[in-house]
């Protein structure tokens, strides 16, 4: 009798605990609340925050409200007893004379900054000049040995500007042959290009713009001419930089080339393998006065520990930062609030966080949520942590990166930038085919947005990254419509003091739509006994491998 009630009440408390945790799933769903979602994107995002650019007062308000949220929450320093990790960075104000000249056997003419070229240094001189520096088109200014393409074979531009294309060759023509055709590879960024060009030894660079090859405007470079940037300060190490980089538009690249005595078709042959630089027989000559200070940003961490394996990580990023105040748009106004870059993912860490915490029983693996500073600047804070990871990298499952929220309505998709890149794509597709949803591809390859946000630098040192975008099928109204949305928010908020939160169209059910299913996909990381890996084929399979 005493066996038959034992088991009894064993298969009683397994059919209880069943419940519990089938009780305790909806809990854990229901820790994410859309009003505190809103309630937190509208304090990052207000003008009291300042545009929240790191070295400001805005930094300083937004670092203090994300440990109060964090300790209120529940979760533990992230980085041994504190939630910051520092970040050694240089603000650089780089304040451009108001014109270029250029000589030529034809004479001499002007260009204007700002209307005609932007530039900056990424040097801490107090006067950086280019005096009748040579002027030399160097095709991508790429050098790819995999891809056999080398733009500055035989080419010495000790002392020069270069001037280069923005993208990869095969975009421009279509041809599907060279390089990834029209995806864009990390040889067609701009911090690629500007990367190499110090490294052949030029004094400057200048990349010609195209918005259909950049996938932004020339207005987003012009919004941050004269104000100050940031870079890591990497004072003790060796790291070449040249003098003066910057942005032409195309009008102003081709009348370059008319001048010279050539003309469009020249972008025609540089995509071409074998191509050969042509010096232009043009001199450059202007001058930034330079105002630099050296400083510290933070990221903010906060983590719970896991239950069985705590030195295991999974790690979700947000950047805090944006661009701060700058020059004003046609309204006026001058701050950059950053309302959908990044206050919806910074204000999504918090909820994730509330919904981890409430999980019983507690995740497996211990969950961090890393908000990063200066990814407005390039990648900065994720890059200091990559260097100087708090989690060893092969410890570390996985990052789930979140830059930007669906700020309307629900989507029957949700996309995924990097096709094909990691099993993170697949377990994704489960979770949300189990939410009646699909997954969807990025249709803008061509932007490279796999290289420019947070998560790449994860992928960098090996670790499978997650990157989603905002899906465009939204439920009841199609792609169109969603198409619509995106290119509304690209053409007139992207970078804009108008990227400020709107109650009357906001609602966020479309990102707690996807927050839902990014928590899900944590939970069954750290809960797996499988660890997500790099497909056959990724460029980043050889890091992870070469780690473990």
């Amino acid at each position: 009798m005493k066996t038959t009630l034992s088991i009894i009440c064993l298969y009683s408390l397994i059919f209880l605990s069943a419940c519990n945790s089938g009780n305790d799933s909806k809990k854990n769903s229901s820790a994410l609340n859309v009003d505190s979602l809103i309630k937190n994107i509208q304090v990052l995002s207000a003008d009291d925050f300042e545009g929240r650019k790191p070295f400001t007062n805005g930094e300083v308000k937004t670092i203090t409200f994300l440990q109060d949220q964090f300790k209120t929450v529940g979760l533990e320093p992230g980085n041994g007893e504190s939630y910051l990790q520092d970040v050694p960075l240089v603000n650089i104000l780089a304040t451009a004379e108001k014109t270029m000249t250029i000589e030529s056997k034809k004479g001499k003419f002007t260009l204007n900054s700002y209307d005609d070229y932007i530039i900056w240094t990424d040097k801490t001189d107090e006067i950086i000049s280019l005096n009748k520096c040579e002027l030399v088109f160097a095709g991508y200014g790429v050098v790819a040995p995999e891809h056999n393409w080398n733009d500055y074979e035989g080419l010495d531009v000790k002392g020069k500007v270069v001037l280069v294309m923005v993208n990869d060759p095969g975009f421009w023509v279509d041809d599907s042959t060279l390089f990834k055709g029209n995806e864009m590879t990390y040889y067609g960024r701009w911090t690629y290009k500007f990367e190499e060009a110090a490294r052949q030894g030029a004094k400057g660079c200048l990349i010609m713009h195209n918005t259909r090859a950049a996938s932004y405007p020339f207005l987003v470079q012009q919004n941050s001419f004269n104000t100050s940037r940031l870079i890591l300060d990497k004072r003790d190490s060796n790291i070449p930089n040249a003098d003066v980089i910057g942005w032409v538009p195309e009008h102003i690249a081709n009348k370059l080339f008319e001048v010279a005595g050539y003309d469009s078709t020249l972008l025609v042959k540089a995509n071409k393998r074998g191509f050969k630089a042509i010096p232009l027989g043009l001199q450059l000559s202007t001058k930034m006065n330079i105002q630099s200070t050296y400083n510290k940003s933070y990221n903010v961490m906060g983590k719970i520990t896991g239950s069985k394996y705590p030195a295991e990580v999974i790690i979700y990023t947000a950047h805090w930062d944006h661009l701060g105040i700058g020059n004003p748009d046609e309204t006026g106004d001058k701050i950059h609030n950053g309302a959908l870059d990044n206050a919806t993912g910074t204000a999504a860490l918090i909820e994730l966080a509330r919904a981890f915490k409430a999980m019983y029983p507690k995740p497996e693996r211990t969950i961090v949520l890393l908000a990063v500073t200066a990814e407005e600047q390039g990648l900065l804070g994720s890059q200091y942590y990559a260097e100087n990871p708090v989690y060893p990298a092969n410890k570390t499952l996985a990052n789930i990166n979140i830059d930007g929220l669906n700020q309307f309505e629900p989507t029957n998709d949700m996309i995924i930038i990097g096709e094909g890149q990691s099993d993170l794509e697949e377990l994704l597709k489960s979770v949300l085919e189990n939410n009646s949803r699909s997954i969807a591809f990025d249709e803008h390859k061509e932007a490279g947005y796999y290289y420019r946000s947070d998560h790449f630098n994860f992928a960098k040192i090996g670790i499978p990254a997650l990157y989603t975008e905002t899906g465009i099928d939204v439920i009841g109204k199609g792609r169109e419509f969603g198409k619509k949305l995106q290119k509304e928010y690209t053409d007139n908020h992207y970078h804009r003091p108008s990227d400020e939160f709107d109650a009357a169209t906001w609602t966020m059910n479309g990102g707690m739509q996807d927050l839902h299913s990014l928590f899900e996909v944590g939970v069954k990381i750290a809960n797996s006994k499988e660890w997500p890996k790099w497909h056959d084929g990724s460029e980043f399979k050889a890091i992870r491998e070469a780690s473990n």
